[in-house]
């Protein structure tokens, strides 16, 4: 299947770095989740992602396919006509950016409206460490966070949680009393330096209180599950942990889009969002990082048990234009190859292939984030 034609709804993204932070950003660094130097300076070359991906970068820039002559076609073009060039060939429509991901290092969401439609999703532990040092009372913390939700800020389409980072997936009811003796535990420890919650009960708390303000708009709320970088554990990264928040009547009607193919927990997000109304996935990440066989298989599994209605395109680009390329480039191949595939097998016939890309690759976003 040639799904070219269909324009991209990117659901799940991230802003691009700053020339000026870029010039010391390993280009090799865009290609790993790994932060270790060895793992950036010398390992992630040895991956298939890598040495596939300079091929196809080489072969859209028209240069030869080594890192140095690729950073160099990139440095002579700039960094707004290459990200131009790359948002044209992936064919997006849209593009909803956390920018939330390492915000002092990032470019504003002003500078991507130049070059294509943009819709913002806000990270809530960002905004709470934003506020945490400047609120000394637990009853006006509490009050401000929400009221810097609801009502809803204008251009966000969804709420974004990396709970799975910090504590894990494993969400608990946590009440006002426990909570507070958190917030002023933590206030106490505070010494003038950047904030990073990593307080558990105090995370669940917030979530939950940004659930209920998601709930009220039917507002989409994006988690982190599966693999990233080694700040997470993946043991705890299993969306299956989220069984108390499913089970939850208060928070019902507020979707939850579980990020990443939960990968390597394909299966278990499949399930998850064949029997819980409110879960959707995505397959970012997961597309374009893995093998050409491992995003062959993700989505195979994802879409076992996944209604089709319930499954999303996003690349999870972050840091460098080239990963809005290669995911859109690999999201559409691999998934008509699964697609053609169960035509084989009988699963699905050609017109409902059709209408099933179109609806992970778009229509399911727009329906979705309204």
């Amino acid at each position: 299947m040639n799904l070219a034609e269909i324009p991209l709804i990117d659901q799940h993204a991230h802003n691009l770095l700053r020339p000026e932070v870029a010039v010391g950003y390993p280009y090799a660094a865009a290609f790993t989740e790994g932060y270790d130097p060895e793992i950036i300076n010398y390992h992630v070359r040895h991956t298939f992602f890598y040495r596939r991906s300079l091929r196809e970068i080489a072969a859209f820039l028209e240069c030869e396919a080594q890192e140095a002559a690729i950073v160099a076609r990139r440095d002579s073009l700039g960094l707004e006509q290459l990200t131009r060039m790359y948002f044209s060939a992936a064919n997006l429509e849209a593009i909803y950016l956390d920018d939330g991901l390492q915000p002092e290092t990032i470019l504003p969401l002003s500078w991507h409206e130049k070059l294509i439609a943009v819709q913002r999703i806000l990270r809530l532990e960002v905004l709470a460490e934003q506020l945490i040092p400047q609120i000394n009372d637990f009853e006006t913390f509490v009050q401000t966070f929400n009221s810097e939700l609801d009502p809803l800020p204008s251009g966000v389409v969804a709420f974004k949680s990396i709970a799975c980072y910090r504590t894990g997936l494993n969400i608990q009811p946590v009440t006002e009393e426990v909570a507070a003796t958190h917030f002023y535990n933590l206030k106490q420890q505070l010494q003038n330096q950047p904030l990073r919650l990593t307080d558990k009960p105090l995370i669940d708390f917030l979530l939950q209180q940004a659930l209920l303000i998601a709930a009220k708009y039917r507002l989409p709320v994006q988690l982190h599950t599966g693999y990233g970088d080694p700040d997470l554990d993946l043991r705890l990264a299993n969306p299956l942990y989220l069984r108390q928040l499913l089970e939850s009547p208060q928070y019902r009607d507020a979707p939850l889009v579980l990020l990443h193919a939960s990968y390597p927990y394909m299966q278990q997000a499949g399930y998850l969002a064949s029997v819980y109304p409110q879960v959707y996935l995505d397959f970012g990440l997961a597309i374009p990082f893995l093998s050409v066989s491992g995003m062959r298989e993700t989505i195979r599994q994802l879409l076992e048990l996944t209604p089709t209605s319930k499954l999303m395109y996003s690349s999870d680009a972050h840091s460098i234009p080239e990963l809005y390329y290669l995911g859109a480039k690999w999201g559409r191949q691999i998934l008509g190859e699964v697609l053609e595939q169960a035509i084989e097998d009988c699963d699905i016939t050609v017109s409902e292939a059709s209408a099933i890309a179109t609806a992970i690759l778009r229509e399911n976003a727009l329906a979705l984030y309204k």
